[in-house]
């Protein structure tokens, strides 16, 4: 039985690889053209070893204390020369892509929708045979070409990929390259390249409350993380507080409502900064945290927002004097 396994290397690039059970994760990485740092091959040497974020694995009885400790073990450190795949897994390399001599992929691809959800938020979904061999974590990102240029822009996935599919959340920036393309020139059978998955901002094996805090285009990362939820399924709570400037810039409430309906354990609120909004919740993500939402810091946090957002959560999060199991962010800004 084969299961897929996600190498995230140090510089934010992810590669797939297909691992037998029968087989070293080291060994099906090499035989797929990825050279994880490897010496003696004996879990004698410690070279190889890495970090499983998630997934089930046998590291067997052969590797000594030296290379890796009891203690490390029990953490998820793993040597990869050693390991045997039982499931899917995560598992962190630390190195980077170009040392393990391989990079990012590329994808060829022709865009099936356009979208504009809101005079702020523009939907774009694009397909083709190459993405259905595309593979992400929940959460990552990649490089879209601003066709007729040679600059890209990143942009989270917003869905998972489904029939070589994929969408994004867009935000429109007057005067922005991607922005006027997709606003003025777009259209159905346009060809576009994207390069990646990147990131280290994704969806964790879930082992306690969630609470995930948007901010505007920030939503999309938690729609593919939500759709892979509904997928799995979660025997803990999780909470979605989604924060925009103003009521227009609101977007997908229907997605959100429809993935509360198949995830039993979500719940969501959506609040407006502008105090002029007829929204019902007005302000921003930190005025509607309750302590519940925080489970006295047993809780994953998960935030994706602009810097100032950022900072005044992790400010906000520091005043309450609880310290999350994990926090997760990503900031991101808008290109002109």
């Amino acid at each position: 039985m084969s299961h897929k396994i996600a190498l995230n290397f140090e510089d934010g690039v992810t590669r797939f690889i297909d691992a037998d059970a029968s087989e070293t994760v080291a060994d099906a990485a090499y035989r797929q053209g990825i050279n994880i740092p490897l010496d003696c091959r004996d879990g004698a040497c410690g070279t190889c070893k890495c970090f499983a974020e998630a997934g089930s694995y046998d590291l067997g009885d052969e590797y000594v204390d030296d290379a890796l400790g009891e203690e490390e073990a029990e953490q998820g450190y793993v040597l990869t020369c050693q390991m045997r795949a039982q499931s899917d897994c995560v598992i962190r390399v630390p190195a980077s892509s170009e040392l393990c001599k391989t990079q990012q992929a590329s994808f060829e691809a022709a865009i099936s929708a356009v979208r504009q959800l809101s005079d702020s938020t523009i939907a774009l979904s694009i397909k083709g045979e190459a993405l259905s061999k595309l593979a992400f974590l929940p959460g990552q990102y990649v490089n879209l070409q601003v066709p007729g240029s040679e600059q890209t822009r990143a942009y989270s996935f917003s869905t998972l990929q489904k029939d070589g599919e994929v969408s994004f959340l867009i935000r429109n920036v007057p005067g922005g390259l991607m922005s006027s393309f997709l606003t003025g020139l777009a259209k159905a059978g346009d060809s576009m390249t994207l390069a990646g998955p990147l990131g280290s901002f994704y969806l964790r094996e879930i082992k306690r409350p969630l609470l995930l805090l948007a901010g505007g285009t920030g939503l999309a990362p938690f729609t593919a993380m939500l759709e892979k939820i509904a997928e799995q399924g979660s025997e803990h709570p999780l909470h979605l507080i989604y924060g925009v400037t103003n009521d227009f810039d609101l977007v997908e409430m229907d997605k959100l409502e429809a993935l509360a309906a198949r995830i039993p354990n979500f719940s969501f609120s959506a609040c407006v900064a502008n105090p002029d909004s007829s929204h019902p919740l007005k302000g921003y993500v930190t005025q509607h945290i309750e302590p519940k939402h925080l489970n006295d810091g047993e809780v994953d946090l998960y935030l994706c927002g602009p810097p100032p957002m950022v900072e005044a959560v992790s400010h906000y999060i520091r005043e309450q004097g609880i310290a999350p199991a994990n926090f997760y962010y990503e900031k991101f800004a808008a290109s002109a």
